[in-house]
Parts: structure tokens; C-alpha cells; sequence
């Protein structure tokens, strides 16, 4: 249809032409009020950021020389991370001539990595970093969908004001 027609029928039904689709050849146009439409598409916008997936890295530090008691302290930190729905990055610091002893850090987080298996999947493995080893685990995604919908529906609630519900 001409443009020029386009323009007369929407001046007959008093509506606005709205280009709908800039870049398709031809470009898409539709008669409709253009204050209604920029306010859906502003709300359709707002609905998108509400639903966009809330990633959080939870950060657990360790020495290469780690008491037993300690580590499975760290452990049940990291247990509580992943069972939470987030990322764990895991550091090992080197101090002075552990330095020069890297596979140590890296069987001490693949022993971490072993005992946390059955809550997460190593996402990036152990590399080192400078004076750092550095690990990052991951939730299951079956897990971290049902635990990224029950902190979702927490964070509905305080935005309603309603007290939370545990």
C-alpha cells in the first residue's frame, strides 16, 4: 500500500501509522494509537527485566594448608551456596613456597569439587591465576531452576509488601 494512502486512513480513523518493523523490507507499519502501543512496549520491557535470570557468584577462599576441620566447614559453605541456586567460586591462595607447588591447590579442589559433586558440575576448572588457583562450580539445572524460581517468587513478595514466607 503507498504511503501516501497509508497516511490518509489513518488520518480518517484519526490513529496514528506506528512503523512496527524498521528493517523488513518493505518496513511493517500499523494504524494504532501511538501513546498505547509505546506503553505496552514499555511494560513488555519491564516484564522482561523481572523475568531475567538472577546470577550470583558466592566467592569461598582457601589455604593450600587447611585444617580438616576448616575445610569441611568451607565445604558445608559451598554446599549451602549451590543448594541455594548459585555459583560458587572456589580460590586457593598461595603463600610463599606453596607457590611453587600448584598440583596441591589443584587436588585440593578436585577433592572439594569430588565432595560437592552431587549439588554441582565443575563449570571452569582449576586454573591458576597469579597467586591464586581459582574454581568455579555450578548448581545442577534442574535444581537451579526450581531454587531461581523460589528466590524469584521471594523477591515478588517483597516487592508486593507481603511479609516473606520460608
Amino acid at each position: 500500500m503507498p504511503i501516501g494512502e497509508a497516511l490518509r486512513l489513518a488520518q480518517d480513523s484519526e490513529l496514528d501509522l506506528v512503523e512496527v518493523a524498521p528493517m523488513a523490507r518493505p518496513p511493517v507499519v500499523k494504524l494504532m494509537d501511538y501513546g498505547k502501543f509505546k506503553y505496552e512496549s514499555a511494560q513488555k520491557a519491564r516484564e522482561a527485566r523481572r523475568n531475567q535470570a538472577l546470577t550470583v557468584i558466592k566467592e569461598m577462599r582457601l589455604r593450600l594448608k587447611i585444617d580438616p576441620h576448616d575445610y569441611e566447614t568451607k565445604k558445608g559453605h559451598v554446599e549451602r551456596f549451590l543448594k541455594g541456586g548459585d555459583k560458587v567460586k572456589i580460590t586457593v591462595m598461595f603463600r610463599g613456597r606453596e607457590q611453587s607447588r600448584p598440583e596441591m591447590g589443584y587436588r585440593l579442589l578436585q577433592r572439594l569439587a569430588a565432595d560437592v559433586s552431587e549439588l554441582g558440575v565443575v563449570e571452569s576448572n582449576p586454573k591458576q591465576d597469579g597467586r591464586n588457583m581459582v574454581m568455579v562450580i555450578a548448581p545442577h539445572r534442574n535444581q537451579a531452576a526450581t531454587d531461581g524460581a523460589r528466590r524469584q517468587a521471594k523477591v515478588d513478595r517483597a516487592a508486593e509488601g507481603q511479609a516473606p514466607t520460608v
